[in-house]
């Protein structure tokens, strides 16, 4: 879809963004581009090993170690509206400093060198109500083991 119908697609299915998801929406890796398939497993921290937690290069590593692939950027919002079963979060804090409980974090890789630029999406449903928000964090941040993210199933290959 164009930038313009995914978010009226987005906003039809009454689904909120945050101001960061909106800054990532309006890059230019949401420039119309070849559909493609994209296969997603989703996985948390602790299941990749990481008991006591990890940053997100720690994560992304390890994924890849399991065979596991970041995500196109631009997969978020499509998953948010493909993901209509997510079950309601824990807790209705919506920013906090900190990873929300109950998000699923899509991994892919940054879009942007720039720390103060978001580092990619999670979706989370908060009160009955479905989130494609946008996240920051730095290179230090620790999730933890409940942590979880969407990543990629690389394609069978012949």
């Amino acid at each position: 879809m164009t930038r313009s119908e995914l978010l009226g697609e987005l906003r039809s299915r009454g689904v909120l963004l945050n101001s960061y998801a909106e800054t990532l929406i309006n890059h230019a890796v949401f420039d119309l581009r070849q559909r493609e398939e994209v296969g997603i497993v989703e996985r948390n921290v602790g299941d990749l090993g990481f008991s006591t937690g990890a940053t997100l290069p720690q994560v992304f590593a390890r994924a890849h170690e399991h065979g596991l692939e970041p995500c196109p950027a631009d997969t978020g919002p499509y998953l948010r509206l493909m993901m209509t079963w997510q079950a309601n979060a824990p807790d209705s804090v919506l920013s906090a400093g900190r990873s929300p409980t109950g998000a699923l974090k899509v991994a892919c890789a940054p879009v942007s060198d720039d720390v103060a630029f978001p580092r990619g999406f999670y979706l989370r449903v908060v009160d009955g109500q479905q989130w494609l928000r946008g996240f920051r964090c730095d290179d230090e941040y620790l999730f933890s083991p409940e942590d979880r993210f969407a990543f990629r199933v690389p394609e069978m290959r012949q």
